[in-house]
């Protein structure tokens, strides 16, 4: 039901006017068709989609583009693009298939890394977001049928806390002793352009649309005012990497670990992936060490290579506590899965083996000093505008946090990010240096929420989603 609500809800868009604008039926129905299709037969090759590539599709794409988005090396934003949007699309739709149609490079810009390296990210220009997105559409319906259950990452329906379900109900209701924590080096950047167009092309027959994905390969990046050629990769943060990386993914990854737990593993082996972030749990430490080692060799034959400093095997499961105290090697390992650490623990009123998730800590720590400094940046403005700005932080970080057993990152994040509000109002003035806490307490319960859990535990979302 709620599945049903939430498709009738994004079948509405609000146009740049203001006005609603509702999906065709034709468009919602050649769609269709091709989902159909692909779900008849797993094994069929589409060889005529790019008709499916309509001035409907092209207009819902761009109403779906983020519309607070940067602008790409073209610098035109959202809002400039839907000035006479009808004939923009209209001459877009033209050019696209008449072959006059070219990719613009990314425009790079880079953000911190967890370890302080910097992340390069690819800003597309907006009508190669607009194409882009319409061509995922098209690969959505012919690829969700065939992509595997644990694959989680970018996917309709799926999203990060159902992953973060997933391994949870994995290591507590399976058998699972040993995980592999896997990092992939650069993947994004090392994505071989001619391995993914050769895996497109097991169910893409149609010529036009891989010429289309070629020609966002190729575009290059811009790097101040600078183009660069790119021979391999695809620039994270474009519209259509998430996609790219998840029909990469399922025959280099997801394929080879399916037949590999069923022919080759002696004990239980789970898996969890989102896009190139994923997690495996073992029963025997000697399918771990096996996959590991196979795994890196996988990765060689297709451009890819693990990264062997974070790339790690450790005991975690329901005997880890006992085993590792037995051995004297004090409490188990953690590891670190989509924004949260992942701890050994016991539930405290039955002392039943449970996997506790808190916030990592170096996120949690740069995200409060990110905050603190746009807070000390923003002091002179009006506190009712800080105030409504810092609640909608506040809001946002319990929205993905407010996981059962994080409650206390939870009161952190607000008690620490109250203390910088003080601390930056107080520097308004010399005035302003009077004012006292009793005071500011009123203001902070005012204006940011208390923490309170969000999520339901993993077992019971997992639980409705999959009854099985």
């Amino acid at each position: 039901m709620e599945n049903t609500k939430r498709a009738r809800k994004e079948k509405s868009r609000i146009r740049p006017s203001g006005e609603t604008y509702v999906e065709p039926k034709d468009l919602v129905s050649g769609l269709e068709r091709v989902r159909e299709a692909a779900r008849r037969d797993s094994h069929i090759r589409f060889t005529s989609l790019f008709h499916h590539i309509t001035v409907d599709l092209l207009r819902e794409s761009y109403l779906r583009l983020n519309p607070k988005a940067a602008p790409g090396v073209d610098d035109v934003t959202w809002a400039e693009y839907g000035d006479g949007l009808e004939s923009r699309i209209a001459d877009l739709h033209d050019r696209v298939h008449n072959g006059r149609y070219r990719a613009k490079p990314s425009k790079r810009t880079y953000v911190p890394k967890d370890d302080g390296r910097q992340r390069p990210i690819g800003i597309a220009a907006l009508e190669d977001k607009i194409v882009q997105h319409a061509v995922v559409q098209l690969l959505t319906q012919i690829y969700e049928g065939v992509f595997l259950g644990f694959s989680y990452g970018f996917r309709p329906g799926r999203s990060v806390h159902d992953a973060l379900d997933a391994i949870w109900v994995g290591i507590t209701r399976r058998k699972v002793n040993w995980i592999v924590d896997a990092d992939v080096r650069n993947f994004f950047g090392e994505l071989d352009h001619k391995g993914l167009v050769k895996f497109l092309g097991h169910r893409v027959g149609d010529p036009r649309i891989l010429r289309l994905i070629e020609k966002w390969l190729r575009a290059g990046v811009s790097e101040e005012g600078e183009w660069s050629r790119t021979v391999v990769g695809t620039p994270q943060g474009a519209v259509i990497s998430p996609m790219l990386a998840n029909v990469y993914l399922h025959y280099v990854l997801d394929l080879w670990v399916q037949q590999w737990r069923r022919e080759c593993a002696k004990g239980e082996v789970i898996i969890v992936r989102y896009a190139d972030d994923f997690v495996m749990g073992f029963q025997y430490r000697e399918d771990a060490e096996r996959l590991q080692k196979e795994l890196e060799e996988r990765m060689q034959q297709f451009g890819l290579e693990m990264n062997s400093e974070k790339t790690r095997l450790i005991e975690f499961g329901r005997f880890a506590i006992n085993n590792r105290a037995k051995r004297g090697e004090g409490k188990p390992e953690t590891f670190d899965f989509l924004g949260f650490t992942h701890i050994c623990a016991k539930t405290r009123k039955d002392g039943y083996f449970t996997v506790r998730r808190k916030s990592i800590a170096k996120r949690f720590r740069r995200k409060v000093k990110e905050v603190g400094e746009k807070l000390n940046r923003m002091r002179h403005a009006p506190v009712p505008d800080q105030g409504k700005w810092l609640r909608s932080v506040i809001q946002g970080f319990y929205n993905y946090h407010a996981v059962p057993g994080n409650r206390g990152a939870l009161e952190a994040f607000r008690a620490l990010l109250a203390r910088s509000w003080f601390q930056s109002l107080r520097r308004r003035s010399q005035k302003a240096r009077s004012l006292k806490w009793e005071r500011m307490r009123r203001i902070i319960d005012k204006w940011l929420p208390h923490p309170r859990i969000l999520h339901p535990y993993p077992n019971q979302r997992l639980g409705v989603i999959h009854p099985r």
